[in-house]
């Protein structure tokens, strides 16, 4: 045998230089299109039709369908799609995945692209001395694309030719004439490959170049195609092992429908094979039974029609699928996680603009309405149970005796601080290091702002906090009373607040929000009114009014920046900009 150690470096760098063009074209397609791709998947509906038809059109314009599920993989684990609209676009991607395929077989074998690729790489680098961003990934294109040409002809070249080296048509025979064993075999073949190699397209490219030199003949071609299918699932897997409970939700549901497909597949394979090798025939190729030469085009059609067909099939049992995958993987109990521990926020949302949006939106809210919530009812000696409840504030008031035994510094620290400077870190990252549109920086700098007013509220209800419970153990019936005035005004904004949250139709809690702040900057020269009349009449004590003073300018701050923080996390603008104070101050 002449195949030795050398012609085997050449086939593993020739298999390198395929995958190196592979990237590099796939990415400067992500970037030249990767902004509107992304905002179409964020905006997907739960329509399983339309879900397909974006993981097709994704998949076909970036050439990836690792780079896709992957990205759907990151926009599950953000909470941008749902389970049953992750299976979708997947569904779409494995169809968009054959577009690869027909491009290696027509362009690969049927024209020779070998002859045109050095050229296009030297037009290609002309493009990346332009200053335009644009042009530049336009250069990256066109070399990737002809580096892909040049380590598909190198390939080619380097695989070794079986006239020369009988000797491996003997070793494979003992593997090809075991019949349906045969075709596991080679099934298995095929996955190994594509679990190793990371790239189906690059198994694929191997198996069709396989079948033009005789090696094997088209049945057990087929197996491999199957086999790239499953194999390809890995990837997906492997970058949700460190992610949340949706993320291997839907790298699960790739695997389950891939492995599904093949399943029938090969129950029906030598039908389905027929059926092929008839359509290739049909459409004017010859048949691959009978031609080595004839058999790229069939696999490519077998590739294509598996997927279509497959998804065609599936398509009307993705929510099963999904509530599969929902008992394979159940869902984390998030109380697991330690109070101080960001539960949204981690590196990998700082991929694409789109999952650090949200993950930093869905982080803050949640600080909001659990932490600052608790800190604030709290600090006002109230239950929040009561706050969220339908009983009328006098009377929660009234009721709410008992004094919380609460330090609102160091639960600051406990509970606040390091997730505070987590998101400004995580937002300063992302706005540093991520290509944003100025909408998309608009929505980072807003939650930059509703995060340091939420510092600021815990600041001013730290003070307002001590004086409560000083006064509420007091016996004068007029400071008392002056606080739980103070008291009732912050837990109405609390409660308006929870139900503009929680409410579908909060248009009229989001006017009371508004009135309640109007009310809040209006309020200093009537207050000021109130206490002059009470210090006149020596209804309480110097230091008192020195107090009740003070904390009546903090409650009106807690209340503009309560309302401003619930404004600028959940949709509702208008509040920040009347104001004044711009998203990026």
């Amino acid at each position: 045998m002449t195949y030795g150690l050398y012609d085997i470096l050449q086939l593993i760098g020739a298999l390198g230089l395929f995958l190196f063009g592979m990237k590099v074209m796939s990415d400067a397609l992500l970037k030249l299109a990767g902004n509107k791709l992304r905002s179409i998947l964020a905006s997907m509906t739960s329509n399983r039709v339309f879900g397909v038809i974006t993981g097709f059109f994704i998949t076909s314009v970036i050439q990836s369908s690792s780079a896709t599920t992957l990205m759907v993989v990151s926009f599950s684990n953000a909470g941008l799609l749902t389970l049953v609209e992750s299976i979708s676009v997947i569904m779409g991607a494995n169809i968009g995945t054959t577009i690869t395929a027909w491009l290696i077989t027509i362009l690969g074998f049927k024209v020779s692209m070998s002859t045109m690729a050095l050229p296009l790489v030297g037009f290609g680098f002309l493009f990346t001395f332009s200053k335009k961003k644009n042009l530049g990934h336009w250069g990256n294109f066109i070399i990737g694309f002809a580096l892909l040409f040049i380590g598909l002809q190198f390939l080619k070249d380097a695989m070794p030719d079986i006239k020369s080296n009988p000797e491996l048509l003997e070793f494979l025979s003992r593997y090809t004439d075991l019949g349906f064993l045969s075709v596991l075999l080679f099934l298995l073949i095929g996955t190994i490959l594509t679990v190793v190699i990371q790239s189906s397209s690059a198994t694929m490219a191997l198996t069709l170049i396989m079948t033009a030199e005789g090696w094997i003949p088209f049945e057990l071609a087929a197996a491999m195609v199957l086999g790239e299918n499953i194999g390809t699932t890995i990837t997906a897997n492997l970058a949700a092992l460190v992610a949340s409970f949706k993320a291997k939700r839907t790298a699960r549901a790739h695997l389950v429908f891939n492995i599904i497909g093949v399943i029938w597949v090969l129950i029906l394979f030598y039908p389905f094979l027929r059926f092929v090798g008839w359509l290739s025939e049909a459409l004017g190729s010859e048949s691959p039974y009978v031609t080595a030469a004839a058999i790229p085009v069939a696999i490519s059609l077998f590739h294509t029609a598996f997927n279509i067909i497959n998804t065609f099939v599936l398509i009307w049992f993705i929510k099963p699928i999904a509530h599969l995958v929902e008992k394979i993987v159940p869902e984390r109990i998030e109380s697991e996680l330690q109070v101080d521990e960001p539960k949204f926020i981690t590196k990998d949302v700082l991929k694409y603009p789109e999952t650090a949006i949200s993950a930093l939106q869905n982080e803050s809210k949640y600080l909001f309405k659990k932490t600052i919530f608790e800190i604030v009812a709290h600090a006002l000696n109230i239950h929040r149970t009561d706050i969220k409840s339908d009983e009328k504030l006098k009377r929660v008031i009234k009721k709410s005796n008992v004094l919380f035994d609460l330090n609102v510094r160091e639960e600051y620290i406990r509970k606040v601080k390091s997730i505070y400077g987590q998101i400004i870190s995580y937002a300063t990252k992302a706005q540093s290091g991520l290509d944003l549109t100025e909408q998309q920086n608009g929505q980072i700098s807003q939650v930059k702002v509703a995060n340091r007013k939420m510092v600021e509220i815990i600041r001013d209800v730290s003070e307002l906090s001590r004086n409560i419970t000083l006064y509420l153990n007091s016996d004068n019936k007029h400071i008392k009373k002056e606080y739980n005035k103070l008291r009732k005004r912050v837990a109405k904004v609390l409660r308006v607040i929870h139900l503009f949250r929680t409410e579908k139709d909060n248009e009229s809690y989001y006017k009371t929000l508004k009135k309640l702040e109007q009310e809040a900057r209006a309020n200093k020269y009537r207050d000021n009114l109130e206490l002059d009349a009470i210090i006149r009449k020596d209804l309480i004590t110097v230091d008192m009014a020195s107090s009740l003073v003070n904390d009546t300018d903090n409650v009106n701050d807690i209340i503009k920046n309560l309302i401003s923080v619930a404004a600028l996390l959940y949709g509702k603008k208008d509040t920040l900009l009347e104001n004044g104070n711009s998203p990026n101050s």
